[in-house]
């Protein structure tokens, strides 16, 4: 689905004014917020057109690449979101990958910052979920990289293997609740004998208890053990991306592990930047090249290209070389990277220098050039 011209979106000309194009957000942005029963599709495309427009440099972008010079050359909905049909989420927010058993499973996300569905709480069926952080490079996290973890976790117990009965012996019946996992409290009050169901504290609600506790654990299933676990990075991850294995968190006594939850941090880079899918960086020639037009030596992260600067290019002009930005997680495509040419005006002259710039001044006042 191909997405909608911002300036078309807010319902202003390309001509319009930053008051305008406040003026024209507020409104939509009243309209449409679903917290008045607006449509959610709809005010994040008016906050994602607002975005860009808002800002000269992305507007100035936009007008000359369109949605590619924004990082929304994926297209597939508002926002160029690479998860769209994963659930939504807004600029800066957390994005979650479930990796499942290490490979490349569900994408899922938290729009707008909610939580993680429980993570970090003790569940009674399964074990703790456990919190990592991880730092890459900004060139890693564009092409993909693993990554070791050095953990200390609560394990399966190796002596009774999570079950908690010393090797030879076997569970057996709860004898306080009788298998039912369940006590129950008779209280008298005034209005008669009221009946209160409880979990069994002797088998904690299982209905089973060892005829042995394990020699090792003393029945608790679990050992703490420093573990090693390879983590994949995809390409095209940004900074504060979450990464959740399922089932790589802390052991409990028969039952499920809890997961792990991998907090990306990316490294800034000296001289890229990133927005989206793209990459931004800037490259500085003399004045005299950019007013005779120049072949430069670009740095990407592929590596150094060649670019061409026509002649008369002007201080601040983007140049857009494709395909040279970031991966689509989805890995459709790549973004752009936006060189940024910056002309540098000399601050030294030898007095030829100076004798050759009045020289073209004045032939310049006299339309000569």
């Amino acid at each position: 689905m191909s997405k909608r011209d911002y300036y078309e979106v807010l319902g202003v000309s390309k001509g319009a004014s930053p008051d305008e194009i406040k003026k024209a957000f507020r409104k939509l942005a009243i309209q449409y917020h679903p917290d008045r029963g607006g449509d959610e599709a709809k005010f994040k495309e008016v906050n994602e057109a607002y975005e860009v427009l808002k800002d000269d440099k992305k507007r100035q972008r936009y007008d000359q690449f369109g949605h590619a010079g924004v990082g929304g050359a994926s297209g597939g909905g508002p926002g160029g979101n690479p998860f769209e049909g994963f659930g939504g989420f807004g600029q800066g927010q957390e994005v979650h990958f479930d990796f499942g058993d290490l490979g490349l499973g569900d994408i899922f996300s938290s729009f707008f910052g909610g939580n993680m569905g429980g993570r970090g709480q003790q569940r009674t069926a399964r074990g703790r979920d456990v919190e990592a952080q991880v730092e890459v490079g900004f060139e890693e996290a564009i092409f993909g990289t693993e990554v070791d973890l050095n953990l200390t976790l609560e394990d399966n117990c190796d002596h009774c293997k999570g079950s908690t009965v010393e090797p030879g012996y076997e569970l057996k019946t709860c004898d306080t609740c009788k298998g039912s996992g369940q006590t129950v409290r008779v209280t008298q009050t005034v209005f008669g004998n009221i009946q209160q169901a409880t979990v069994c504290s002797a088998c904690q609600g299982k209905g089973k208890i060892p005829e042995k506790l394990c020699s090792v654990c003393n029945g608790k299933g679990t050992q703490s053990k420093k573990q090693q676990v390879t983590l994949k990075i995809p390409s095209g991850v940004d900074d504060g991306a979450i990464i959740r294995l399922r089932e790589h968190g802390e052991a409990i006594a028969n039952g499920p592990k809890g997961d792990l939850y991998v907090n990306i941090r990316v490294k800034p880079h000296k001289k890229f930047t990133r927005e989206g899918e793209l990459v931004l960086s800037e490259e500085h020639i003399d004045m005299v090249s950019a007013a005779l037009g120049t072949e430069i030596n670009v740095d990407t992260v592929d590596g150094p290209i060649k670019m061409k600067v026509p002649g008369g290019t002007q201080s601040g002009t983007d140049f857009k070389l494709s395909g040279h930005g970031v991966p689509d997680l989805k890995g459709n495509s790549r973004g752009a990277h936006i060189v940024t040419l910056v002309v540098d005006t000399p601050t030294k002259l030898t007095k030829e220098q100076k004798d050759l710039l009045e020289k073209f001044q004045g032939s310049n006042k006299k339309h000569f050039w």
